[in-house]
């Protein structure tokens, strides 16, 4: 059995395709909970929703996307293609953010969402991470699992569009983290977040 923990201690997860797949899972499920819950439960896992695909795509930025434009022929392009479709999602995550789950356009929105992040992670894995197995070793694919690991315990909490480069996450990102981490803190003191 596949530990869903993350410690990449069994099934893989040591590899980075292996641990950002699990990761899509992980997403694809939190969709699941949001869509089917309601009141408290929804605004808490929304809230865990965002948290995630905020680390997660910043994750990808500093750590995946950068190996695999250099990796094989035509990552460039294709790296580009995830950052738009990044910066897109986090554009429509900033609006959720700001929203009350419980508003009437908040579920229409949040499925458009679901269908563009599904989209962009089944381009990643039909994609990008095919090309990363052939064209990287499993040394290096082990140290980009840590390395995304790190990346993940530092990141912004929240969609920050605009950053979508290593170079911008490394320069803006721990600033952001801060200010998002202080707002997260904040929010549960006040009892809006679980």
């Amino acid at each position: 059995m596949a530990d869903r923990s993350g410690s990449g201690a069994i099934g893989g997860e040591d590899d980075v395709v292996a641990l950002l797949m699990r990761q899509h899972g992980d997403i694809r499920n939190l969709f699941d909970e949001v869509e089917r819950a309601t009141g408290e439960q929804r605004r808490d896992a929304f809230r865990r929703l965002v948290r995630l695909l905020a680390v997660h795509e910043t994750a990808e930025e500093e750590v995946v996307h950068p190996v695999a434009r250099r990796s094989f022929d035509g990552g460039e392009g294709m790296v580009e293609d995830r950052l738009r479709e990044e910066k897109q999602a986090k554009e429509k995550l900033s609006r959720l953010d700001g929203m009350d789950t419980g508003d009437p356009g908040f579920l229409p929105l949040l499925m458009e969402l679901r269908t563009e992040v599904m989209a962009h992670a089944r381009a990643e894995e039909r994609y990008e991470f095919i090309q990363l197995r052939r064209h990287t070793d499993p040394g290096q694919l082990a140290t980009m699992a840590k390395a995304v690991r790190a990346a993940e315990a530092v990141a912004p909490t929240r969609p920050h569009p605009g950053v979508e480069t290593a170079a911008k996450n490394i320069a803006l990102g721990p600033m952001a983290a801060t200010i998002d981490r202080a707002r997260d803190t904040v929010r549960k003191a006040m009892g809006k977040e679980g």
